[in-house]
């Protein structure tokens, strides 16, 4: 992969999936990296793997939550390479039940880690970015920041939002002509931990769930997501798709507006008619 050498790249969430993916394609690529994850062994195998590669890596716990920890760190990583070209805000839990049932903490969680964790990383780093004169805001989002299923309630206010600020910040940092470029990922079925790490409102089987995820949307590999991620990253893109399940559900939702929520329904109370 072109462009990343000699880049300081950020990647959090980077103990699995598309966040390891993504830090080892970028150490292949000649880039510099700051890996973090609350998975501590996850975060040491992919250091292990940078390390065996002969890419330059600092790996941190850090839980995006936290935003003074995170503010910390951004200062670290800056202190460490002398510069910060490009963050991942990549890390993410998932959890499925409706709003009739899940409680206020399982929102609130959700929106914690993948929408403000997002925004944390954002902030904090966003100076950094400018300062080197040639930066790089990824932002994860998700095919469900696209549109919404039932059951992905609190997944989708959280994604949608990540999509939301993404977008208007990359109109912010053209109009101020800010020396940063912007892009939103669009993941479609990858497969990653994160649907087995997933919780569920009471009364569905966590498990059960991933394994329905797994044989039936997860289509995508994490390396073949990490290396559309970093070609459209490349291109300055401001979204990419990642997945043809990604592209052909975009399709769908253009063609038919709102009407794709009647349409999801129906399909999905018959695949599934005892979720709740």
């Amino acid at each position: 992969m072109e462009g990343f050498a000699g880049k300081v790249c950020v990647v959090t969430g980077a103990g699995s999936g598309i966040g390891q993916a993504l830090a080892i394609e970028l150490g292949r690529s000649g880039a510099k990296l700051a890996i973090s994850d609350v998975d501590i062994e996850g975060l040491a195998k992919t250091e292990a793997e940078l390390k065996a590669i002969g890419a330059p890596v600092k790996a941190d716990r850090l839980d995006v939550t936290e935003r003074e920890a995170f503010l910390l760190y951004a200062d670290e990583v800056k202190a460490h390479y002398g510069k910060v070209n490009q963050i991942y805000n990549n890390a993410g839990i998932a959890f499925t039940g409706d709003v009739e049932v899940c409680d206020f903490k399982d929102i609130e969680r959700i929106m914690d880690v993948d929408f403000w964790g997002v925004v944390n990383g954002t902030k904090a780093f966003l100076p950094h970015l400018i300062e080197s004169g040639d930066g790089h805001v990824v932002n994860v989002s998700s095919l469900f920041g696209i549109f919404s299923v039932p059951g992905q309630s609190a997944y989708n206010a959280a994604k949608f939002a990540v999509r939301g600020f993404t977008e208007a910040l990359r109109q912010e940092m053209i109009t101020k002509k800010r020396p940063v470029q912007v892009t939103a990922v669009h993941p479609g079925g990858i497969k990653t931990a994160i649907a087995r790490n997933a919780t569920a409102a009471e009364g569905l089987d966590p498990k059960e769930l991933a394994q329905e995820f797994d044989r039936k949307l997860a289509r995508t590999t994490p390396e073949r997501a990490a290396t559309i991620i970093l070609e459209a990253v490349h291109k300055k893109k401001a979204r990419v798709l990642v997945g043809a399940d990604a592209k052909i559900l975009d399709v769908i939702v253009r063609i038919t507006g709102s009407g794709y929520q009647r349409l999801f329904s129906k399909v999905l109370s018959k695949a599934a008619p005892n979720v709740h």
